[in-house]
Parts: C-alpha cells; sequence; structure tokens
C-alpha cells in the first residue's frame, strides 16, 4: 500500500493540488502497475513560506517526498532499479506539475514497512 506524503511550498501547491495527485498516483501506477491504483494515498501538506530553509536560508524551492514502501520491496533482487524508478517518477511528476526550477530540491525519502507495522481500520493490512 504505497503512502505519498508530499511537503510543498504552500505558494507552489495552491490550485494544483488535484493535478499533483493525479501526477504522483500516476507515477507511483507506472512503477507497481495498475493494481496499486487503488491503493495509492497521496497527502499534500502545503509549507509556508519562511518554513523551508537550506544552508541556514529560507528557500522556496525544496519539494521533500516521503513514501512508504513495504519493507519486502527492499529486499527483491531488482530493489535498486524499482527504488530508482519511483524517485524519479516522483520528481518527474513534481516538475511537471509546479516547474523544473524545483527538481534540484526535490527529494524523495523511500521508507521501508514492514507488513507487521501497516493498518488499515484498525486491522493489519493485507
Amino acid at each position: 500500500m504505497p503512502h505519498l506524503t508530499a511537503h510543498v511550498p504552500e505558494d507552489k501547491l495552491a490550485g494544483n493540488e488535484s493535478e499533483l495527485v493525479t501526477a504522483f498516483t500516476e507515477a507511483i501506477v507506472g512503477v507497481y502497475g495498475e493494481w496499486a491504483r487503488d491503493l495509492a494515498t497521496v497527502h499534500l501538506s502545503g509549507v509556508p513560506a519562511g518554513r523551508f530553509a537550506q544552508g541556514g536560508k529560507p528557500v522556496d524551492t525544496i519539494v521533500s517526498l516521503v513514501m512508504g514502501v513495504r519493507a519486502a520491496a527492499f529486499d527483491r533482487p531488482d530493489a535498486p532499479e524499482i527504488m530508482a524508478s519511483l524517485a524519479a517518477a516522483l520528481t518527474d511528476a513534481t516538475t511537471a506539475v509546479l516547474g523544473e526550477d524545483l527538481r534540484p530540491g526535490t527529494t524523495v525519502e523511500l521508507v521501508p514497512s514492514p507488513q507487521e507495522h501497516t493498518f488499515v481500520a484498525g486491522a493489519p493490512a493485507p
């Protein structure tokens, strides 16, 4: 169950929410396959101006994407390719909607989640 949280400068996010959700969902489906469409969860978090900083200075060119991935995916022989594909697809989705100027500041963190740590509606996820 792919869960993506995108931290985006509020001024870049405003008005682009629907298009960004679609782009992120398509990026996830493009890597995982059609089965993931109904399971892909996207959370958009707008970051007010001055709340992203780099080198001790406020910037508005950072996007932080954090995606929960089943831990077993990291044990597959093709894991490096899958993870690289996810990072590239999510970065491309970000820049396609919000602009190429955000590419250098877009980070993707893929966080492994053991199956026994994932719950839906209070019950272990299938």
